[in-house]
């Protein structure tokens, strides 16, 4: 089962819901300078190049400035719920899956948790494992962390495994799969959350994140003040 039309229509929800002017968690834009970012990412290749950063990131912003000058928010909004023109990668259903449902996910959670009065959203248990085996990437993310870094899942499906001290799907000798290794080193610090949670924190919304970082003084507050490119 897939899960990343879902939160794409539920992304577009919240926009048109929010309105053009809403605040946002990514620094500096309102939910209208969200809405061109996704159009632009999936409708132009040659300034979604620049997303990241390098040196098209100022092709990719004057891109996004002008859609989102150009452009009704109500239109932008139903280009994103309509995806990816047919002959793009992003229309590939095994490239959607995998990095659209992280994606969508997240920038909901940007419109959702800017408003003061948000409220948490109920995550089912199929999303909560596609969120968290997608976790793995931040072993890329966060390879930098001068320290070891491991994330546990706290959430029912955790509950349901064994709890703490079970054994994986495997059998006997696993380790337990509400435990990720993110990066071996010492001391650790154990961020603790269900992967909804951990999912915002790992994708740098760690103000915004309910989690929990579990370890000693010191290292949790390397951890804290620590940064990683998404």
């Amino acid at each position: 089962m897939g899960y990343s039309r879902d939160q794409r229509l539920a992304l577009c929800d919240t926009l048109a819901e929010a309105g053009p002017d809403a605040p946002t968690l990514c620094a500096g834009w309102t939910a209208l300078n969200l809405a061109a970012h996704l159009v632009l990412r999936e409708h132009r290749l040659d300034a979604g190049a620049g997303i990241p950063g390098g040196p098209l990131a100022g092709h990719t912003a004057r891109v996004q400035d002008r859609l989102a000058s150009r452009r009704s928010f109500p239109e932008l909004v139903e280009t994103i719920r309509n995806g990816p023109p047919r002959l793009s990668p992003w229309a590939i259903p095994a490239l959607d899956e995998r990095a659209n449902t992280v994606e969508f996910f997240v920038h909901n959670e940007d419109v959702r948790r800017a408003a003061p009065d948000w409220k948490p959203r109920e995550i089912s248990p199929g999303l909560s494992d596609t969120l968290w085996a997608r976790l793995r990437v931040a072993k890329l993310t966060m390879r930098k962390i001068p320290l070891g870094i491991e994330f546990a899942r706290n959430d029912d499906a955790a509950g349901a495994t064994g709890g703490a001290g079970g054994t994986g799907p495997g059998g006997a000798g696993e380790a337990p799969d509400f435990r990720m290794t993110i990066r071996r080193g010492t001391p650790v610090v154990t961020v603790i959350g269900p992967p909804a949670e951990l999912t915002l924190w790992a994708m740098g919304r760690t103000a915004a994140a309910k989690v929990q970082l579990d370890g000693t003084e010191a290292a949790v507050k390397i951890l804290s003040q620590a940064h990683w490119r998404i």
